[in-house]
């Protein structure tokens, strides 16, 4: 083995060494969203980052520094496209699939389903996978935007909870968005037989004359409707570090 041999093997070392902590540094830096849920954009810059790192310690004719330099780009990149999808809500609807429903009331929706090109086999392996076998126990299945699957169960075979063993009982805790981020859905309002007036007096009620400063609000199916301010702060509850 020659003397290029072992300085090769030593580069490697060096930028393996440097590489892994500038990594662990730039996924810190972009936050929870990057190693979460994987959003399209989120996971595009993690399989590019793959790329950057493997080609730069493969391969020691590489320089170093431009792929310290292409890394930091990458993970600001990032944070400004995120930044953008956060309060560019046109652009997040453009950049990142959307939740569909793929089973309401027990019936399998085959347009919904053929929309995400997913198979009926699929949607079945994925309420298996749920423990549930018995398509008439699922009041609401969506397949979210990351590709999970999330399902609501009839109310009648819901798990037992602490309601269940009292004499009063919560007939359901599904509730459905009526407003994200000041806009209002519709749509959601007609499907729940609900009026844009009557939402207005149920601000109204709680102290709300402008829409705009509403985060989220949700209607349950007893037609309690749930809100959070945009302005709203929690009360500082401790964490341990």
């Amino acid at each position: 083995m020659n003397e290029t041999f072992w300085l090769d093997t030593l580069r490697v070392i060096v930028r393996i060494s440097t590489i892994l902590p500038l990594l662990l540094v730039v996924t810190l830096y972009m936050g929870k969203r990057a190693i979460g849920q994987l959003p399209l954009f989120d996971f595009l810059v993690i399989v590019t980052l793959a790329s950057v790192t493997g080609a730069d310690i493969a391969d020691p004719n590489i320089q170093h520094f431009h792929t310290v330099i292409a890394i930091l780009f990458i993970a600001l990149l990032q944070k400004i496209v995120s930044y953008l999808l956060i309060n560019k809500k046109w652009l997040g609807q453009k950049m990142t699939f959307k939740p569909t429903v793929v089973i309401e009331h027990g019936v399998l929706l085959i347009k919904n389903i053929e929309s995400i090109r997913y198979s009926i086999d699929n949607v079945l392996q994925m309420l298996r996978e749920k423990d549930v076998f018995d398509l008439s126990i699922v009041k609401l299945a969506i397949v979210e935007a990351n590709g999970k699957l999330t399902i609501f169960r009839e109310y009648k075979n819901n798990p037992v909870t602490i309601e269940d063993l009292n004499i009063n009982k919560k007939s359901s805790n599904l509730a459905y968005p009526v407003i994200i981020e000041g806009q209002v859905y519709v749509n959601m309002l007609k499907y729940l037989n609900l009026s844009l007036s009557w939402l207005h007096t149920e601000l109204q009620k709680k102290g709300i004359n402008h829409m705009e400063h509403v985060l989220f609000a949700s209607v349950s199916e007893e037609g309690y409707l749930h809100i959070s301010l945009k302005n709203q702060t929690n009360k500082g509850m401790p964490f341990h570090h």
